[in-house]
């Protein structure tokens, strides 16, 4: 089979279910950027990283699949079975972060992003991450969107943030609070 179908030369491509649309519809721009986020979690994944972040990233990319498989579904007309997203994914990202966040000095202000490549590379993710929420919550307003999958965008992100967190007190990078200027 050739990566090359030629089926969307004209601008247009295919839902899981047979319809198609153009490819500046909003749910193909949403799941777009969901698999834009997969690709920068799969960077971060490639830093020095400990083997426990690690084996989350890669859960992380899977399930980031099964919201790209649920957004490019036809809500109408798909009868193809596509993996679930399920509430206990959430619970596991609460759960990771709640491991992290016990490591970790109490937040008293709003940090800087960065410090070192890998910090800021973790913070661009998160921030993709948070765009795509965006998107997603843009087409929920106007399609059906699985409703786990805000939810797990959403704790995404916060996961992002607090493994950014950990990563800089990993490597001995004293984090820059945000001091306002009044």
């Amino acid at each position: 089979m050739k990566i090359y179908t030629k089926k969307g030369d004209q601008g247009h491509t295919g839902l899981i279910g047979g319809t198609r649309v153009s490819k500046g519809e909003l749910r193909i721009e949403a799941y777009g950027t969901v698999d834009e986020l997969n690709s920068y979690v799969g960077l971060i994944r490639s830093f020095d990283i400990n083997n426990t972040a690690i084996q989350q990233l890669i859960e992380i990319q899977d399930r980031l699949f099964t919201i790209g498989s649920s957004l490019a579904s036809d809500p109408e007309k798909s009868n193809m079975k596509i993996p679930d997203l399920l509430e206990s994914d959430v619970e596991r990202l609460e759960d990771w972060m709640d491991e992290m966040e016990d490591k970790l000095p109490e937040l008293t202000s709003f940090v800087l992003p960065g410090g070192h490549p890998f910090v800021g590379h973790i913070h661009v993710c998160r921030c993709v991450c948070r765009r795509t929420e965006r998107l997603v919550v843009t087409l929920d307003e106007h399609d059906f969107v699985a409703p786990l999958v805000i939810t797990y965008l959403n704790r995404l992100s916060d996961y992002l943030f607090v493994l950014g967190r950990i990563i800089a007190q990993e490597l001995g990078i004293k984090e820059q609070e945000w001091k306002p200027r009044y």
